[in-house]
């Protein structure tokens, strides 16, 4: 790593912005393309995203999903910024043996997910969805209907959460629900915090909150066979992956009472068919992999990358350094 003496061009395609910023601009020109704002949605390929890298003549690149494999690996960058928490568009494996530094952004987004959350479970226990629509379209009392009758619900206070899954966006959520009243309860085996196993969890919880990281011991965690051993009437929500659950045993559970509610922010290959069940189905909120999508979490990322990067330009491993080995091949 040859940082310290390099004028840095930092050719960005994730969305910058803050007093992080400012601080990137310090230490050298900012070419910002952010990806989510191009028309028609743009991603770059590993090749594609290589070419931009060789016109704008960048030595850092900080992207979010871009591809950042193969080609890219093989220019000479001082270090590679994968906005996220787990850098999973970066190949870093290659990049260790090329010695690039990869930084990343752990907790960017945790406020914001658990946030989402919390909305989710609001709206999906007080029918804000359909009763926002019966306003709209003038149907609140179409047929007689009472929305006192409608929408009535049980509040939130004094029920039990359990929070599957103990990383920043589960301790995020789990401060949040406590806020409201709600007994908390845990579910992780590698958090020293936790309270519960899985199966006694699901059993106890009013409401489950999913924010465990998709690993091979997690995928479709929340099972056909896991879901019987939840408490009937119970409410799941996950802002984490869809990877985490088998969604037609969910569609089945919600359909025969088994759960009373749902709130979802994730879909296999982020899309759910219109024709799907739970479109149907007014005691689930469907939102499109928005949990992240605030401000303060592009300026939180953006801080992350650029406190790293000062690290790297200071001969110090920062904290959000992948693979530090690369510090001490350099």
């Amino acid at each position: 790593m040859s940082a310290k003496n390099e004028k840095l061009r930092i050719f960005a395609t994730a969305p910058l912005r803050g007093e992080g910023l400012d601080r990137l601009r310090a230490m050298g020109d900012v070419i910002l393309e952010p990806w989510l704002e191009q028309r028609p949605l743009r991603i770059y390929n590993s090749e594609k995203l290589a070419e931009r890298i060789i016109a704008e003549n960048a030595n850092v690149l900080i992207c979010e999903v871009d591809s950042c494999k193969g080609p890219v690996l093989d220019l000479p960058l001082v270090a590679i910024g994968s906005t996220r928490g787990d850098p999973t568009n970066v190949d870093v494996p290659a990049a260790s043996a090329a010695g690039v530094p990869v930084l990343r952004a752990p907790g960017r987004n945790a406020d914001a997910v658990a946030e989402l959350a919390v909305a989710l479970v609001f709206a999906a226990t007080r029918g804000l969805v359909p009763a926002d629509r019966s306003i709209r379209e003038g149907t609140v009392y179409a047929g007689g209907t009472n929305p006192y009758l409608l929408y009535r619900g049980w509040q939130l206070a004094g029920l039990t959460v359990g929070i599957v899954g103990y990383g920043a966006v589960g301790r995020a959520a789990a401060w949040r629900f406590a806020g409201l009243g709600m007994k908390v309860i845990i579910a992780d085996p590698f958090a020293p915090e936790a309270t519960h196993d899985l199966d006694s969890l699901l059993a106890e919880a009013d409401v489950i909150s999913m924010h465990a990281a998709v690993t091979p011991d997690t995928f479709g965690l929340i099972s056909a066979e896991k879901i019987k051993k939840i408490k009937k009437g119970a409410v799941y929500v996950n802002t984490a992956r869809a990877a985490l659950h088998d969604l037609d045993a969910l569609t089945e559970a919600l359909a025969s009472g088994q759960l009373s509610a749902m709130g979802l922010d994730h879909f296999n290959g982020e899309h759910l068919p219109v024709t799907h069940q739970l479109v149907g189905m007014d005691n689930v909120v469907l939102t499109p992999h928005i949990g992240g999508a605030t401000f303060d979490t592009e300026a939180n990322h953006t801080s992350i990358i650029a406190s790293g990067l000062e690290a790297l330009l200071r001969g110090e491993a920062p904290d959000n350094l992948v693979n530090p080995e690369v510090l001490k091949n350099g």
